[in-house]
């Protein structure tokens, strides 16, 4: 059985690096998604553990957004006002 490799565009990459926290809060949308399905099936006890488990994950995104902003907002900032329009 061979190993599978994703092939991710340096698009992505890029992407994901610049911004941490957006995979936690695709994660959290997923879940989200995950509970919706559970609760339309009954299943609520289930459906209760997932999301705080989303919730978390929100949370760890936010935070994570947050610190980076903190650390390149300026950086964008200045970068902004030097290009000429």
């Amino acid at each position: 059985m061979g190993a599978v490799l994703i092939r991710v565009p340096p698009k992505v990459k890029k992407y994901f690096k610049q911004n941490p926290g957006a995979l936690f809060v695709i994660v959290f949308q997923a879940l989200l998604l995950v509970c919706a399905g559970l609760l339309i099936q009954g299943n609520s006890a289930l459906a209760d553990g997932i999301a705080i488990g989303a919730y978390f994950s929100l949370v760890i995104g936010v935070v994570l957004q947050l610190i980076s902003f903190m650390r390149h907002g300026k950086q964008t900032e200045e970068d902004d006002y030097g290009k000429s329009d």
